[in-house]
C-alpha cells in the first residue's frame, strides 16, 4: 500500500513520477466503479483499496465523489482520441458521429457515461465537470466545420460548436432514452442530418425575420 507522504494537491503532478502513477491507478479505479455501480455508490475508500493506494492519500487529492468525478473526466478529455479530417464536412461529422457511437457501445465507457450523465443532474460539481468534458471535445472537432466553411460548403457564419453537438446528440439521447447504444445507421444519419441542416443555413448566426402576421 502507498505511503501518504507524498504530495498530492493539484498541480504537484509529476509526469511519469509516483504521483501520476497513483492518480492514472485511482482514475481507471474510479472508472471501473463508476460503469458497475453509478455515481451513488462511488465510495473513496473503495476506490483506494482497487487501486492499492492509501485511503489518505485519495481522500487529500480528491475530498470528494465529485471531486473525483471532476478529475476523471478531464483525464478523459484530454486522453481522448483526436479529430479526423477527411478532407470533407460529411466525411468529418461521419468520423464524429462513429466516435461518439463507439464510445456509447464501449462496454465500459457507455455505463460510465450513464453515471456520470445521471449524477449531473444532481450534483453541481459533477454538472460543471461534465460540461467542461463536452467543451473540450467540441473544441476539438469545431476545426473541421470551419475548414468546410473555409471551402465554401457552408455559409459564412456557421457556428462550428452547433454542429458538432448537433451530430452527438441524438446519439446520446437514444442512449439515455432507450437504454441501447447507437448503432452504425444511427451514428450516420446523425452525421447526415447535422450535414445537411448546416448546409441550409440552420447554424447560421442570422437574425430570424419579422414573424408574419
Amino acid at each position: 500500500m502507498a505511503s501518504d507522504g507524498e504530495s498530492t494537491e493539484p498541480g504537484t503532478l509529476r509526469p511519469g513520477g509516483r504521483t501520476a502513477r497513483v492518480r492514472a491507478a485511482v482514475l481507471d479505479a474510479a472508472g471501473d466503479l463508476l460503469a458497475e455501480a453509478g455515481f451513488d455508490r462511488l465510495d473513496l475508500a473503495e476506490v483506494a483499496r482497487r487501486a492499492e493506494v492509501g485511503k489518505t492519500t485519495v481522500y487529500r487529492r480528491w475530498g470528494t465523489p465529485s471531486g473525483l468525478v471532476a478529475d476523471l473526466l478531464g483525464d478523459m478529455a484530454e486522453q481522448s482520441a483526436p479529430r479526423t479530417e477527411t478532407g470533407s464536412l460529411d466525411g468529418d461529422l461521419l468520423a464524429n458521429a462513429d466516435l461518439v457511437r463507439r464510445t456509447l457501445a464501449d462496454p465500459r465507457q457507455g455505463p460510465l457515461f450513464r453515471a456520470v450523465i445521471a449524477a449531473a443532474g444532481t450534483d453541481p460539481r459533477a454538472a460543471e465537470a461534465l460540461h467542461r468534458f463536452y467543451t473540450v471535445r467540441v473544441a476539438e472537432w469545431a476545426p473541421c466545420v470551419r475548414q468546410a466553411v473555409a471551402r465554401g460548403e457552408l455559409p459564412p457564419d456557421t457556428d462550428a460548436e452547433e454542429v458538432v453537438r448537433s451530430v452527438s446528440a441524438p446519439l446520446y439521447y437514444r442512449l439515455l432514452t432507450t437504454g441501447t447504444p447507437p448503432d452504425a445507421a444511427a451514428a450516420e444519419r446523425a452525421a447526415r442530418a447535422a450535414a445537411a441542416a448546416a448546409r441550409a443555413g440552420v447554424f447560421t448566426a442570422a437574425e430570424p425575420g419579422p414573424a408574419e402576421g
